[in-house]
């Protein structure tokens, strides 16, 4: 059973891999034998990563040139892709009323459009060596909504629907596609205090404290909580399993 989770001479490509829950997911992928590349804006977080055995790979997934390189590079030095997990994204908190039209812009091109671009320039790949995964990572903000985040909500809603609507169409390629929905989760920026520049309402240490009552497991998600999830969609633990978005929230979306 356990070798339903080897991921030996499997290659896998992380979005957004340098750091929260991309970071954590590329981890594990080495951990359990897989090439992985990873890719971010941040040059010195990408060097951090050569450490640990994951590529780096430079990449801003609003800029279509950039993702088609990215897929390019992982193909020219291994011949094959097996796993995409497009975790890059941006959070941008306001309601309708007090969001522009560039925040939407910017969070649909890279939230959705980003992620399109991905698997696009993966699928041809992945259909002529006989099947692969993506998986998409949403939110559970995208399953039922949550205040003063249009925007976001709105995306991951999408990336839910892409998701489910691309499992349909590429099912008889044998490319699996899901999407794990992640809750609260506590990663560095949230510890941190802020993000891109806006200050945060809710520390994370106060959050955990309060999701003592508010989650039903009692307690906020950690990154390691998405990775398991989205390595378990990724493995042939389930390979029958597409077309999904799994919710990793302690339960809340039940609520």
């Amino acid at each position: 059973m356990l070798g339903l989770l080897d991921f030996s001479g499997k290659v896998v490509l992380v979005t957004g891999g340098t750091s929260g829950i991309g970071k954590a997911t590329a981890q594990l992928f080495v951990q359990l034998g897989a090439t992985v590349y990873a890719t971010g804006r941040r040059a010195d977080a990408g060097a951090a990563l050569a450490a640990e055995g994951i590529r780096f790979l430079p990449a801003d997934h609003q800029v279509a040139d950039d993702c088609e390189r990215v897929v390019a590079s992982v193909l020219r030095e291994t011949g094959r892709l097996d796993v995409l997990f497009n975790n890059a994204g941006w959070i941008f908190l306001a309601d309708a009323e007090h969001s522009s039209e560039a925040d939407w812009q910017k969070i649909l091109d890279l939230n959705v459009i980003g992620a399109w671009r991905m698997a696009k320039a993966a699928i041809p790949t992945m259909r002529a060596q006989g099947g692969g995964v993506i998986v998409n990572n949403a939110s559970d903000w995208g399953l039922k909504g949550g205040r003063g985040a249009v925007a976001y909500c709105s995306s991951k809603g999408a990336l839910v629907q892409m998701s489910k609507a691309m499992a349909l169409d590429l099912g008889p390629d044998r490319i699996r596609v899901n999407a794990v929905c992640p809750g609260d989760t506590v990663v560095e920026w949230w510890t941190a205090g802020q993000y891109d520049g806006m200050a945060l309402v809710t520390p994370a240490a106060e959050a955990e404290e309060r999701a003592k009552d508010w989650v039903p497991l009692g307690r906020l998600g950690q990154a390691e909580d998405v990775a398991r999830a989205v390595v378990f969609l990724a493995s042939d633990m389930a390979a029958y399993i597409t077309g999904v978005a799994l919710p990793v929230d302690g339960g809340n979306s039940a609520q």
